[in-house]
Formats: C-alpha cells, sequence, structure tokens
C-alpha cells in the first residue's frame, strides 16, 4: 500500500514543495562542509562530542553488526562509533556530496580505526537499499532537515532488520519555559553569529535556527516514530531538552 506524502519547509514546518527545502539544504550545507565541525563544537560549547557517543551507545552496536549512518554529514556519528564501539562495516551516507568528500578524507586519514566504511550520496526519504539491510541506523541532526519526515522514517524502518535499533540525535524542546525561552534568545542570536564568524554566511544559519524551533517537540517526534513501524520509542533529553537521543526498535 502507499503511504501518502506530505513535505514541509522545514523552516517552519508549513506545507511546502519538497524542493524547497532540498535545494535549500544541498546548498547550505555544501557551503559550510569544510567549517562544520567546527560550528558544531563552538555552538555547543563541545558537548556535541558527548551527545555523539551517547548516540552511538544507544544503537545497540556488536562486531556483527552492519550499521548505516543517515545524514551522516562528515561522519562524526560514523567515525564515534568506530572508536567507541565498532561494528563489522558502516555505510555512510548524507545528502550532501561536500560533506561526504570531507568524510572520505577522514576515513583515509585512518579515523574509522579499520573498521570498513562505504560512503555514497542518499536522500534518506528514498533510501537505495533492500528491506532488512542493517543491523543499525543513526542519524544526527538530520530529520530535521527533511521535507517529509514520515517518509523518511518509514524508509529508516524498512531498511532495518527485525529487532534492530535506530538511534536519532535531534534538536528538541527543553520542557523547562525558563530555559526554553532562553535558548530561544540563544538560538535567535548567537547561531547566526556563530554561522557569520565561520562562514560568513549568516542567512544560512538563520535557518538552522528557524528550523530548530520548528521541529516538533519530544513526545510530538516519538509519536511521528510510533506512526512509521517502529516500536519500544524512548527519548532521553540532554542539556535540559536542548537535544534528544530518540531510539526504537524494528
Amino acid at each position: 500500500m502507499t503511504e501518502e506524502s506530505h513535505s514541509i519547509d522545514t523552516a517552519t514546518g508549513t506545507e511546502a514543495p519538497a524542493e524547497l527545502s532540498q535545494e535549500r539544504v544541498r546548498r547550505i550545507f555544501g557551503a559550510i562542509a569544510r567549517q562544520y565541525r567546527r560550528f558544531n563544537a563552538f555552538s555547543s560549547f563541545g558537548l556535541y562530542r558527548s551527545w555523539m557517543r551517547r548516540t552511538v551507545d544507544a544503537a545497540g552496536l556488536t562486531p556483527a553488526s552492519r550499521m548505516i549512518d543517515l545524514a551522516g554529514g562528515t561522519g562524526d556519528i560514523s567515525f564515534a562509533a568506530a572508536r567507541r564501539n565498532p561494528p563489522a562495516h558502516i555505510q555512510l551516507t548524507d545528502y550532501t556530496a561536500e560533506m561526504l568528500e570531507v568524510a572520505q578524507e577522514r576515513f583515509e586519514a585512518g579515523e574509522s580505526m579499520g573498521v570498513p566504511m562505504d560512503f555514497e550520496v542518499v536522500d534518506a526519504q528514498d533510501i537505495p537499499y533492500s528491506d532488512e539491510s542493517f543491523d543499525a541506523a543513526t542519524m544526527a541532526y538530520g530529520i530535521r532537515n527533511m521535507p517529509d519526515r514520515m517518509r523518511a522514517l518509514r524508509e529508516v524502518n524498512r531498511i532495518l532488520k527485525p529487532g534492530a535499533t535506530f538511534a536519532c540525535l535531534e534538536f528538541s524542546t527543553p520542557p523547562n519555559p525558563v530555559w526554553r525561552a532562553l535558548y530561544h534568545v540563544y538560538l535567535k542570536v548567537m547561531i547566526p553569529f556563530w554561522g557569520q564568524l565561520f562562514t560568513h554566511e549568516r542567512a544560512d544559519f538563520v535557518y538552522l535556527a528557524q528550523s530548530i524551533r520548528a521541529f516538533p517537540d519530544q513526545a510530538t517526534y516519538a509519536q511521528m516514530m510510533r506512526d512509521a513501524g517502529f516500536k519500544d520509542v524512548l527519548w532521553r533529553n540532554y542539556a535540559g531538552g536542548i537535544v534528544a537521543i530518540h531510539t526504537g526498535r524494528k
């Protein structure tokens, strides 16, 4: 049965053609690929490294696992997995070729610690792999930038083997109203500032801040995962709910 498609403008959450967000994402992340890791480090005050490690821990990897890292960017999750809990193989994918070029350079420099990796430009809303191909899937800061999130979640579920885990790190909604208000000020003021500092592309980082504010809260996103077919959906907040790691089982 064909599922109904519903695409949004990822900056606002309102209905819009998918091409609007897809073209913007390709342009923005292609332009910032070389500075992306530095931006993450400074804008999170270094906390993102801990969040990456916790995402790897949540994925349930074993030495026999075949893992897919979707929207994997420059490879932070993949290389964290290789260091922390190495699987048998990692399929590192992203929508933006320039991000994967940086990841491949890191691989060639030895950051995979000997774990085999393949790299492919992939739209996670239309994954070109067979059903039940992977033992674990990860995604960090990716689902927020996809205009048809339900389609992407159904695709992730499709390619996982029964019992496999999907671990998703994403910016979220602090439950404390005071902390949430302060965080929204930070997003409005500081994220564009960091963007201007590192890439001289302030407007692109205004979009990133908008997309964070427009993303569903923890409970809403958890229900989306359940609607896509995942079981045992849970989340854990970090930094007071600025980010959350959601997990679900095929």
